[in-house]
């Protein structure tokens, strides 16, 4: 056993704080992660820094905010020589391991339709001097179309080795898509809603994949994350293995059993399905206002019917029920190789889902609780359960990882660590959470791309967005379902703003660090 801990992380996509049974869902079928959770400590408060797959990936990984990062919205890859805490671990020692989805890079899609709204004719970018033309291709789909060799560094971001499974549902690609080659399927005959096995009428999104539950991705990150532990059980070194699951982020495409596993009639409906959004922002009484017709880019969010909604629970339950039964296979592989007492365990998800909060589905331009408050466990070896109720962010990860493995963090993490909570339940490390949402449309219409900032504070939820004089305040306490935005009473804002610039100037960038005085 090596005298440095081990770190196994597991992350989900597009995953709701609640929709686990360890945070109360009485419905969705999660008992390994359950089991998991009675022996972590569970971080109920903990929310994203941003509610979008690449940036919030990204700050998980560097422990910076997008803005300073730079990754601020999906299509912006993380740039390759920025520090991460795996970085910081490989230099002491640790064998480093990415299996699945890592989304730090571009997928390679809809490049043609960001033309429309960046000038790709502009100069050079500043950020990017010395880098290769093709450093940000190692997460594109056309490299693993075929079975010929798509290599990738040896310092991925701080990985020594990775395993690709991208993009999400049925429809990945990667080194998962050369794997089903060589099992003899033909990804073009098995992926995506026009081969499904059935579908469901009311939204293309939502079906039964035909690829088969052994071959459905989650099943292979699962088996070769298994793979690494049996590998790094000949290596001295401790390791990091990162797991991680592109689903339940829709497509929703269970395979087999999971198709079926949970009954569209008996999914209930949120409390706030039907909202009056009189007092809501703009952009969310358009999309309310056009309750059932799911909008065709399938990215931005939409207002479902009550089939179409119960339909894409059912189909995302059974993709977090077949998540669970990996998890388990993962976590049986961790006692069977006996490291399971030596091993630090992180679950969390990238950012949530409305799911029929407020009678809406999906993400993007909204910072609601579903799309914003994510599952956070860690589990100690030697750290006794519990639950607690202080403010966390996704930003915090990185430097708790690196407290808890004796590693020092770099300069300018923004984050602050949650070890002190680990083992003090009346321990907080943060006031507050800063929440940034940047997208390259103006959806608007307001001369500018879209760009919101959200303080969460435990009684408070305010948000403001760029071009607008509008925006949102919700008091959690008596309104834990933001259904009543008092923007309008200055009184009842009180000092959110100020509180909101505060933390804005807080995690300004200061790097490089000056080393002269001048």
């Amino acid at each position: 056993m090596n005298d440095q801990p081990n770190v196994l992380f597991l992350i989900t996509d597009q995953h709701r704080f609640d929709h686990v049974g360890f945070n109360g869902n009485t419905i969705v079928q999660t008992p390994n992660l359950d089991a998991l959770a009675a022996r972590s400590v569970n971080f109920k408060k903990t929310y994203v820094a941003n509610p979008i797959c690449m940036p919030n990936r990204s700050t998980i990984m560097t422990g910076r905010m997008p803005s300073t990062h730079g990754t601020r919205h999906n299509g912006i890859s993380l740039n390759a020589n920025v520090n991460t805490y795996v970085r910081v671990l490989k230099k002491a020692g640790y064998r480093t391991t990415h299996i699945g989805k890592s989304h730090l890079q571009n997928m390679g899609v809809n490049r043609t339709g960001m033309r429309r709204h960046v000038d790709f004719g502009l100069p050079e970018e500043a950020f990017e001097l010395g880098l290769t033309e093709s450093w940000d291709e190692f997460e594109n789909l056309d490299r693993y179309r075929s079975l010929d060799s798509a290599p990738v560094p040896d310092d991925f971001y701080g990985y020594e080795r990775a395993d690709f499974t991208v993009s999400h549902g049925d429809i990945c690609g990667g080194h998962y898509y050369q794997w089903l080659l060589e099992q003899g399927l033909d990804p073009r005959e098995y992926q995506g809603s026009k081969r499904a096995l059935e579908n469901y009428a009311g939204w293309l999104q939502v079906y039964q994949t035909r690829i088969p539950t052994e071959h459905y991705p989650t099943c292979y990150i699962a088996d070769r994350t298994i793979e690494e532990l049996t590998a790094a059980t000949d290596d001295s070194r401790p390791f990091m293995i990162h797991c991680s699951f592109p689903d339940p982020h829709h497509p929703f495409s269970p395979p087999g059993e999971y198709w079926r596993k949970f009954a569209a009639a008996d999914m209930p409906l949120p409390e706030s399905f039907f909202q009056d959004h009189e007092n809501s922002m703009p952009h969310i009484r358009n999309y309310t206002a056009l309750r059932g017709k799911p909008n065709p880019t399938a990215t931005y969010p939409f207002s479902p019917d009550e089939d179409q909604f119960r339909h894409a629970l059912a189909a995302e339950y059974g993709m977090i029920a077949l998540i669970d039964d990996q998890i388990g296979r993962v976590l049986t592989k961790l006692d069977e190789t006996r490291q399971a007492d030596n091993t630090i365990i992180v679950f969390t998800s990238d950012h949530g889902d409305m799911f029929g909060d407020h009678g809406l589905i999906l993400k993007h331009t909204l910072s609601y609780e579903g799309c914003t408050h994510v599952p956070l466990l860690i589990s100690v070896p030697g750290v006794a359960p519990g639950e607690r109720e202080r403010l966390a962010s996704s930003i915090d990860i990185a430097q708790t990882v690196l407290e808890l493995t004796g590693c020092t963090p770099y300069y300018d993490m923004q984050g602050f660590s949650l070890a002190p909570m680990l083992t003090d339940e009346s321990e907080k490390v943060r006031d507050c959470v800063l929440i940034e949402e940047d997208q390259p449309e103006d959806i608007f219409n307001a001369g500018s791309p879209f760009r919101s900032r959200t303080l969460i504070t435990e009684s408070s939820r305010t948000t403001m967005y760029e071009g607008l004089e509008q925006g949102e305040h919700y008091d959690l306490i008596n309104d834990p379902g933001e259904c009543q935005n008092h923007w309008g009473d200055k009184s009842a804002r009180g000092t959110a703003l100020e509180q909101l610039m505060q933390e804005m100037l807080r995690i300004g960038d200061h790097t490089p660090r000056p080393k002269y005085s001048a």
